[in-house]
């Protein structure tokens, strides 16, 4: 059966109407006109044009016509009673390419100012040879989302209010930001940073029926976050991200009010205030921001880097738009670097391809990867924020909004008209983001914690700079020219990783010049906003690989990296074989696929770094600088009492109880564990945090491990 789509967007109080064609003097012999239509059908016309309304488009959708090439979609304004008050324009062009389902065409036409009145007619090609259009079909579009009437609903951008014609001006973003805050209590807005001009980058929190209180609590309800105007030249996304603020902070509709209570969605409208306000690509130094997620050397990007770490969204998409006038509607990417784990890259492929496709054809959006017409982008830099993120373990996509109409929608040499159809298309695309998102929490959550288990293990190559390939969708649907492979190179491999990465005090501490005057910010501070483990030792700083962002580690401080900061030392492991007998630990000791049987005792201010090992025997560790165990087993209890630095444990077996006590300035990581016994934690300052992945425990867990 060919799908005819019932309702459109996700608003209740504005109902999704089919428009039925415009009536047609019925027959003599008292025939219903739309029968009569159909019996006076011409060859080749196409029949069974319907029209449905959505937020700023109309997705048309008729019966295909055998062995047509292409369609043509003309929109004609109208007056209230159907006539014509202004000059047709062929407003689209429907190719096989634009959706995964050709036997049932749509198309999503937009561009008009919402609430505006046109009927649409549709004619098939055959090469340049077009046949008669079909039955027109008239319908009012849907004004400006929100009752003009209704407190908070009734608010307004200044891009609605002048129906294109302007962006909205930073000083209308933050009245209008601070508006949906005071009428809302679904909303928080929050500042997460300030530009290098002194802007705020505000961030809003919202969730049903209220956002929880704090990062932490955020964090519990697996966010998810939407980043919408890095390069301040390209607005579209933004406009996008204000609207939908708006519609999720005031809407009555169940079905979004069921979303928000099942999650909580994180929006960032304007990380780029500063280059927003001069129309220019990078921050007021000049700086491409999305070439800086890695390396933060910009106060924007490390604002933002550090939400990640205190939120932990799980899936992310990131706003742009892109020149290329052949390519489609919305072109995505997901995260490509090598380092990105399986189920991360995956996941993120499935949320594109498997959801944004589909619904795209349903709908009549053009869908596809960034990349779709051969141009050389979408590669693997780790300093692009798709990459970083992926790196991260955050599900994750690029979308770019073709910036200009385009063969497949000629009308769009108006500039407003342009405007319209990429924000009014990135709404489309956000509203889809949280319908995936709330479906499959658990695939994502899956998908994180195995990336987080993958990356602490510590196994594996590393790859410096090359990407994962992106596959073609099968012609002629989306992805038949998919973005091109950068596969890495011999000197960008390193197939051994280290243990550890040693800084010097200069390395760590020193001062840099790599930032805007006055803002330059350390190693240290940049480690910091990562969120990384970091050990002091007597002669430096030792940056472990087995934590939950291994993958980005050596980008940042091997002397291999392509774009790193310092040239760390490689530390490699210490014991890769069998130990007989009791292993007692003074200074640096680091175990990668180790045998020890006995026990392990790691002395005050000593440093225990394990992945991949068999231990038989109790592990104890009293005053240590650092203790890490991942992705191993240990026959016998874990005591750690009383760490000066980080305590991680992630993905390891314990036959016997774990206690972790009186750790002291940072968090201890427990995730993924499986102990058969209790877990015990006390007096640690912070309090453990397991990254929402929970430990499974056959004894008890007590206090400050009993929600882990």
């Amino acid at each position: 059966m060919r799908y005819r789509r019932t309702t459109a967007g996700v608003f209740s109080t504005l109902l999704a109407v089919t428009l039925a064609a415009t009536a047609l003097p019925a027959q003599a012999h008292g025939q219903p006109a739309f029968a009569a239509a159909q019996l006076r059908a011409e060859p080749n016309q196409v029949r069974d044009l319907t029209v449905v309304q959505g937020d700023g488009y109309a997705t048309l959708a008729w019966t295909p016509v055998d062995g047509a090439t292409d369609y043509q979609i003309e929109r004609t304004p109208v007056a209230d009673d159907d006539t014509v008050s202004g000059p047709s324009v062929i407003s689209g062009v429907w190719r096989p390419n634009r959706q995964v389902n050709n036997s049932s065409p749509t198309f999503a036409d937009a561009g008009f100012a919402p609430g505006s009145r046109f009927q649409w007619r549709v004619r098939a090609r055959f090469g340049t040879t077009t046949q008669p259009y079909s039955t027109p079909v008239a319908g009012t579009t849907r004004p400006h989302w929100g009752d003009p009437n209704t407190p908070g609903q009734s608010l307004r951008t200044q891009w609605e209010t002048t129906l294109g014609a302007q962006y909205t001006s930073d000083v209308n973003e933050y009245a209008y930001t601070a508006a949906v805050d005071e009428l809302s209590d679904r909303v928080r807005v929050v500042e997460i940073g300030r530009t290098i001009q002194n802007r705020p980058i505000n961030m809003f929190v919202i969730g049903y029926p209220k956002p929880p209180a704090t990062p932490e609590a955020v964090a519990a309800t697996n966010p998810l976050v939407v980043n919408c105007n890095v390069h301040g030249n390209e607005p579209g996304d933004r406009e996008a991200c204000l609207i939908m603020a708006r519609q999720l902070a005031f809407t009555d509709d169940a079905g979004t009010l069921d979303k928000l209570s099942k999650t909580t969605m994180l929006i960032v409208p304007t990380i780029n205030g500063d280059g927003r306000a001069a129309n220019s690509r990078g921050n007021s130094t000049g700086q491409d921001l999305n070439r800086d997620y890695s390396l933060i050397r910009q106060p924007e990007t490390q604002a933002f880097v550090e939400m990640v770490r205190d939120y932990r969204p799980i899936a992310s998409f990131d706003g742009h738009e892109y020149g290329n006038t052949n390519t489609g509607d919305l072109p995505m990417l997901p995260p490509r670097h090598q380092n990105v784990s399986q189920g991360i890259f995956d996941t993120s492929q499935d949320m594109i391809e498997g959801h944004m496709y589909t619904e795209g054809a349903k709908d009549g959006w053009w869908a596809c990867p960034y990349g779709c017409t051969g141009a050389g982008v979408g590669l693997s830099e780790e300093t692009i924020l798709r990459n970083t993120l992926g790196l991260k373990n955050v599900v994750n996509s690029l979308l770019e909004l073709r910036s200009s109409g385009g063969p497949t929608r000629p009308d769009e040499g108006n500039t407003a008209n342009n405007r319209r159809r990429k924000s009014y298309s990135a709404l489309w695309t956000f509203h889809q983001f949280l319908t995936y998102h709330v479906a499959n929490i658990p695939g994502i959550t899956k998908a994180r914690a195995e990336g987080i288990a993958f990356q602490s293990a510590n196994t594996g190559r590393i790859v410096f700079r090359g990407s994962r390939p992106i596959e073609a969708y099968p012609a002629p649907h989306p992805g038949e020219a998919p973005p091109p492979l950068d596969a890495p190179t011999p000197e960008r491999i390193l197939e051994q990783p280290p243990c550890a990465y040693r800084l010097t005090e200069e390395q760590y501490h020193g001062a840099r010049s790599d930032g805007p005057a006055g803002r330059q910010t350390t190693v240290a501070q940049r480690l910091a906003a990562h969120g990384w483990k970091v050990v002091k030792v007597a002669d430096g700083y030792l940056v472990p690989l087995s934590q939950p962002e291994r993958g980005l580690v050596p980008l940042l401080l091997d002397g291999q990296a392509v774009e790193g900061l310092v040239d760390g030392e490689r530390i490699a492991p210490t014991l890769t074989g069998t130990h007989n007998g009791p292993l007692t630990v003074t200074g640096v000791a680091c175990l990668a696929g180790a045998t020890v049987r006995g026990p392990i005792r790691v002395q005050p201010g000593a440093t225990l770094i394990v992945n991949g090992s068999a231990i038989s025997g109790p592990v104890n560790a009293s005053g240590a600088a650092g203790f890490v165990l991942t992705d191993s087993t240990v026959n016998g209890p874990v005591n750690v009492t009383a760490t000066r630095g980080p305590v991680v444990l992630v993905d390891n077996r314990v036959s016997g109880p774990v206690n972790v006590v009186n750790s002291a300035g940072v968090a201890p990581l427990l995730a993924g564990n499986t102990v058969s016994g209790p877990l015990g934690c006390t007096g640690n300052a912070p309090a453990p945090v397991n990254l929402e992945v929970a430990n499974s425990v056959s004894g008890p867990k007590s206090s400050q491990c009993a929600r882990l």
